[in-house]
């Protein structure tokens, strides 16, 4: 007895989109057959050295490569003036995102309506409502991460190594920005 309610897969008419899929994998088939022949007509293999004959052969001379000349790699201080310059860019922006997230801490406690006085852009880094603590703790971390892996980044040479340093200086200027607007 047959207790299944529903219909082969060999008896149901394929619907649309199972055709589509089909046909598609047809085309990219054929593609690929038709792209790999264009490399098959290759010209004949080459004789095999061990059926040549010594004595035909002419005498080849082996000599010494040439030295490669390499340019020189000069070596860069991981702290220079651009590391330092943009560190304290980084830091100062930083900083000052956390002044100004205080703004909402300050409006908060003087019980002002109408201007923000919660976070709510990173209330998941700072708190709805801010301490100073908290506040100045997140903008070291984030300043000493920044420093920290565009520090790294340089002594290995990565030419992306400033990234770390504009990356959290776009963003806490973004920050500054905003609090400015809202919490002033």
């Amino acid at each position: 007895m047959n207790l299944r309610n529903h219909k082969n897969f060999a008896d149901r008419i394929a619907s649309k989109a199972f055709q589509r899929t089909i046909l598609t994998s047809m085309l990219f088939v054929a593609f690929a057959v038709s792209a790999a022949a264009t490399f098959a007509n290759a010209a004949e293999l080459p004789e095999a050295p061990s059926s040549a004959f010594r004595e035909a052969m002419p005498a080849v001379s082996v000599s010494a490569p040439a030295p490669a000349s390499f340019p020189k790699m000069v070596e860069v201080k991981p702290v220079d003036k651009k590391f330092v310059a943009l560190a304290i860019i980084s830091t100062g922006s930083t900083f000052a995102d956390s002044y100004t997230t205080l703004f909402a801490r300050q409006n908060w406690m003087a019980g002002k309506a109408g201007v923000c006085n919660a976070e709510v852009s990173s209330a998941y880094l700072y708190g709805t409502h801010p301490t100073v603590g908290r506040t100045y703790a997140v903008a070291s971390v984030k300043s000493a991460g920044s420093i920290f892996a565009s520090y790294y980044l340089r002594k290995h040479h990565n030419r992306f190594w400033s990234m770390p340093l504009i990356a959290n200086s776009v963003a806490s200027l973004g920050g500054v920005t905003q609090n400015m607007m809202a919490c002033n």
